[in-house]
């Protein structure tokens, strides 16, 4: 354990965490506001259940940040193990909730195991990429480490919870930064477009197209007198077109419907303000009524009138924007930003490694919840349940980004000690 008063710690970013968790309290209460509601104490609602969570986290910020950083380090693979096992473990023993077999049901309270996954994830990568003898550039170790990334990815996508899959790629972001070839974001670039093109235009389009763009590459490459091998040519061509032509089977055979409603919505293909797409219209409504200023605390029209459905959860950005309009909108994202580039610009200062990788996974996963969830509020991204980080109700996806924020100010705390 460290020592309590040779402990400094990062305040700025200490007080930007409360300052988000008073927020999010504050309009979990709004959201859902009745006359049989008079307490922010009542854990008959979810108001209450909340609170709850946050003393825990309260609990959990001294005892992490009282242990040694190297307890963390050493242990990363076992926690990263256990985790996978719970993932495993919900195919026997989980409970089925919101179309997916994502959670333990615990008798006083629901666990689900994909958030702090997230956590032994991070924990791990971020110990392997800072093994010395990793090197980016050799293919044995692109391998490992997309492993340590893909086996979470596969076991959340086939619960099937999709939208958390998806956050797994924030794990990209702080490989780039250890050294990966920036060529490989050109190829994930050119795979998100073929995904775009194949479900809007259609598989064989989009074949033709991009056969067309390829070989226009090659003719360029060809005349700029750079050799081009025939067998990555062939297994370039290969590859793209396979990805083109299992898009649609995808899309239609291991999706759910609602999940294929949804992103049909979001291409322009459907058009839908009473089905699946009533809960993003609504939560733009009511974000639109908010104006500038907002209406006001509990005077949300679109919020009393339980319009958004999941208001406290997934659509909790619709109430700050009915309530608290541009300001209150602006607020929020400024504290999320301001957090996010603090924790990058004092990983940066890291000496050691692991403390600065692990700082990096903690910023890109509060980044794609931060930037999907409002997206989802706005209409911009496909509805798929991921949460606002500390605002949004909920024990596990609050406690789990509350622990890695805790793991954070631990590492800058042990900087801070040996500078």
């Amino acid at each position: 354990m460290n020592n309590i008063f040779s402990i400094k710690y990062d305040l700025i970013s200490l007080s930007i965490y409360f300052a988000i968790v008073v927020f999010g309290l504050v309009n979990i209460f709004s959201s859902n506001y009745n006359e049989n509601l008079i307490s922010f104490l009542d854990i008959s609602f979810p108001i209450g259940k909340q609170v709850v969570f946050v003393l825990i986290s309260i609990i959990l910020l001294f005892i992490i940040l009282f242990t040694k950083s190297k307890f963390l380090n050493d242990n990363s693979f076992i926690f990263y193990f256990i985790s996978i096992i719970l993932l495993l473990g919900l195919f026997i023993f989980g409970i089925k909730a919101g179309g997916a077999r994502s959670w333990y049901d615990l008798g006083f309270i629901n666990f689900q195991p994909s958030e702090f996954v997230k956590i032994t994830t991070s924990l791990f990568l971020a110990k392997y990429l800072s093994i010395i003898q990793t090197d980016l550039s050799r293919n044995r170790d692109l391998f490992f480490i997309s492993l340590i990334i893909l086996i979470p990815i596969f076991l959340i996508a086939i619960q099937p919870d999709p939208g958390t899959a998806i956050i797994f790629l924030a794990f990209l972001f702080p490989i780039f930064r250890e050294g990966l070839n920036i060529r490989f974001l050109y190829h994930l670039a050119f795979i998100f477009f073929i995904l775009i093109l194949s479900l809007s235009i259609g598989t064989y389009f989009t074949i033709v197209l991009f056969l067309a763009l390829y070989i226009s590459y090659i003719v360029y490459e060809t005349r700029s007198k750079r050799k081009i091998k025939i067998s990555k040519f062939v297994l370039t061509i290969f590859l793209y077109t396979s990805l083109a032509l299992s898009t649609n089977y995808v899309f239609e055979n291991v999706l759910e419907q609602r999940h294929r409603d949804r992103i049909n919505i979001i291409l322009g293909k459907d058009f839908d303000t009473r089905g699946v797409g009533y809960n993003t219209n609504q939560s733009k409504i009511a974000i639109g009524s908010g104006g500038f200023s907002g209406i006001g605390f509990l005077k949300g029209t679109q919020t009393k009138g339980d319009f958004v459905p999941r208001q406290h959860t997934d659509y909790i950005f619709s109430t700050i924007g009915e309530e608290w309009g541009f300001l209150g909108s602006s607020f929020i994202i400024f504290l999320f930003c301001y957090l996010i580039i603090r924790v990058i610009q004092r990983a940066e200062k890291q000496h050691i490694h692991y403390r600065r990788i692990y700082c990096y996974c903690f910023a890109s996963l509060l980044f794609m919840h931060f930037f999907i969830n409002i997206g989802m509020s706005l209409g911009i991204i496909p509805t798929i349940g991921i949460p606002l980080p500390y605002v949004s109700y909920g024990g596990s996806s609050f406690l789990s980004f509350s622990i890695m924020f805790f793991i954070y100010l631990n590492f800058d705390s042990s900087r801070l000690k040996e500078s």
